[in-house]
């Protein structure tokens, strides 16, 4: 099955090679290249694209307004969004993963990387640059300033071990693999969590385990 992407970034010479190297793979492919972040919004609602691919700094709207507009709350069928940026901002993170995205890659993250990045967030699962991950997440939990919401149901003993791979970045395989459990059980499972926590996706899961001292 392919995965048809969107990609929008100001600079030409980075939308080429982002379209080249994404459409060199396999099963995926570049439907459409968006300059700013306005253009990216209309591109993504007329095309519905499998994953948005958003760079953070561009013109008109930036990339953290844009997937705020796709994937931030009350959006009822939020996108898949994938933030990429030369700079390694705390800012620029915290922004992107409240707004929605499901994944956050520095430009010098590799082709490997970048079509992990694109395959998790397909298939629902989140990846941020492992040089941000627990930095982020520690800071993201230090600056919260409000008491973090107790789960509308209490998380049986399974789901907690589900909810600590997940903030550690594990994708569903691999918490398959180390739980012993099928990938449909871990779905199952992360859609329990996500109904009992009140979250959107997995990085707000991590987020919320983040919060609770969970990690």
């Amino acid at each position: 099955m392919t995965i048809r992407v969107l990609i929008a970034d100001d600079q030409d010479i980075v939308r080429t090679g982002l379209t080249m190297l994404l459409n060199a793979q396999p099963d995926i492919e570049v439907v459409g290249a968006a300059t700013d972040g306005r253009q990216a919004v209309a591109m993504a609602r007329q095309l519905r694209p499998d994953v948005c691919l958003f760079d953070v700094r561009m013109p008109l709207m930036d990339g953290i307004d844009a997937t705020r507009e796709l994937a931030g709350p009350g959006v009822t069928d939020p996108m898949p969004i994938v933030v990429i940026t030369t700079f390694d901002l705390d800012e620029y993170v915290h922004g992107a993963l409240k707004a929605g995205a499901r994944g956050f890659l520095l430009k010098d993250a590799g082709p490997a990387l970048l079509t992990q990045a694109i395959h998790a967030a397909a298939d629902g699962d989140a990846l941020i640059a492992p040089s941000v991950t627990v930095r982020l997440l520690t800071a993201f939990a230090r600056l919260q300033k409000r008491p973090s919401a107790q789960p509308m149901e209490p998380l049986t003993s399974r789901e907690e071990q589900v909810l600590l791979t997940v903030a550690q970045g594990r994708t569903n395989s691999e918490i398959a693999a180390d739980l012993h459990i099928s990938p449909s059980t871990v779905k199952t499972h992360l859609a329990s969590l996500m109904r009992k926590l009140g979250a959107r996706n997995r990085v707000e899961l991590a987020m919320w385990a983040h919060e609770t001292g969970r990690t």
